[in-house]
């Protein structure tokens, strides 16, 4: 008998959590199955569809996703897909999410969806590939769990939206064979952009040891005033469903960067800089340290593709494109590409990555990538 999936209510909360738990342990770091007052948010969000499925011969919640979006954004997140040990290999995955997608994709009300993809086990891969996710890059080291774990990236776009992407001429050469290779995976073009010229490191704008006295303000509430105030529009930065709960600043205060850090996951977002991610590009290394110290093995940062620089500057502190997310960004009638960045402070380790055949050749360009980025040319290695 089918299952019986409706929206999630507030007096599934406490039946969720067990579900959670039940499926991830104690380690899942995300509050969508953990903390309480923000599953009740989240249910009761207009711009969120959150479904649960229901064994229609007893009642018992058998399994639960959620898309997440927000106000002023056509962007969705794919989360919380869980389904109860006893009731696997029946589809409910794929069931859940077809539905949520029908609910905000094919109504019209978000332009993409995007899911981070577990790859202990190819069994996510195929339940958003089945509903027409596609691939689009891999997040070495994303997340801390019971251990280390690689995530993929994955999205579905609303129709119509990547014709209407906006061109890029030139990016920085480093990231030319993970748009070759999105080419290949998603069937868009990237036509006649070529290799910009290198872009000169930033120089440092404080001495050796900087990152000593680089102070990290740890106080969410005065972290998300102080935002507002920077930018109180959407101008300046863009970095969807994320909300800065950190924030870093040398004692001259010259620069401020926000950062949205997930202690339990062990991860860290860097959101943007004020006056801009120019003043804070020569500093990558002390923010990226100092994130470490405070629990962050892995440090991403989302950046558009035609701002090469800014690229440029990403690259020269050991950071690494691994995703490319095609016509991100709405921006009047067209949309803007962006390219993910990710630097981790542990050891990468792909030999127990389950990997399906879309993916497989983000993860070749990834390790090639990171290659270049870390280890020695033969002309540097002495004889």
């Amino acid at each position: 008998m089918s299952p019986v999936v409706t929206p999630a209510a507030c007096a599934d909360i406490a039946e969720l959590r067990q579900l959670y738990y039940a499926v991830y342990g104690p380690h899942y770091p995300v509050a969508l199955g953990t903390d309480p007052a923000e599953m009740a948010r989240l249910i009761e969000d207009p711009h969120s569809l959150w479904l649960v499925a229901r064994c229609a011969d007893t009642g018992a919640l058998t399994g639960s996703a959620a898309i997440h979006g927000e106000a002023g954004s056509r962007i969705g997140r794919l989360e919380g897909i869980a389904v109860h040990p006893g009731h696997r290999s029946a589809g409910l995955a794929a069931t859940l999410t077809g539905a949520l997608c029908a609910g905000m994709l094919d109504t019209g009300r978000l332009d993409s969806v995007y899911a981070t993809v577990r790859t202990v086990s190819a069994g996510p891969q195929r339940v958003v590939a089945r509903n027409g996710f596609r691939p689009l890059g891999i997040l070495p080291n994303a997340v801390d769990l019971r251990s280390r774990e690689s995530l993929a990236l994955y999205a579905r776009h609303s129709a119509g939206v990547l014709d209407r992407r906006i061109p890029v001429t030139e990016v920085p050469a480093p990231l030319l064979p993970l748009l070759h290779t999105a080419e290949a995976a998603l069937g868009i073009r990237y036509p006649g952009v070529r290799a910009a010229a290198a872009a000169p490191r930033p120089a440092p704008s404080a001495p050796q040891g900087a990152d000593d006295r680089l102070e990290m303000i740890e106080a969410p509430a005065f972290v998300r005033r102080r935002f507002r105030e920077r930018f109180p529009g959407a101008d300046g930065w863009f970095y969807p469903l994320h909300t800065p709960n950190v924030l870093l600043t040398p004692e001259d205060g010259r620069f401020e960067v926000y950062a949205y850090l997930n202690r339990a996951g062990g991860y860290c977002s860097l959101l943007t800089a004020h006056p801009d991610p120019a003043a804070a590009a020569a500093c990558l290394e002390p923010v990226t340290r100092a994130l470490a110290r405070a629990g962050a093995g892995y440090v991403e940062a989302l950046v558009p593709l035609a701002h090469h620089e800014v690229l440029s500057a990403f690259l020269a502190e050991g950071f690494v494109a691994g995703a490319v997310y095609p016509a991100m960004r709405a921006d009047g009638d067209g949309f803007h590409d962006y390219a993910v960045l990710s630097r981790s402070g542990e050891r990468i380790d792909f030999r127990g990555v389950a990997v399906e055949p879309p993916l497989q050749p983000y993860l070749d360009c990834y390790v090639s990538a990171w290659a270049s980025t870390h280890l020695p040319t033969p002309s540097e290695v002495a004889p």
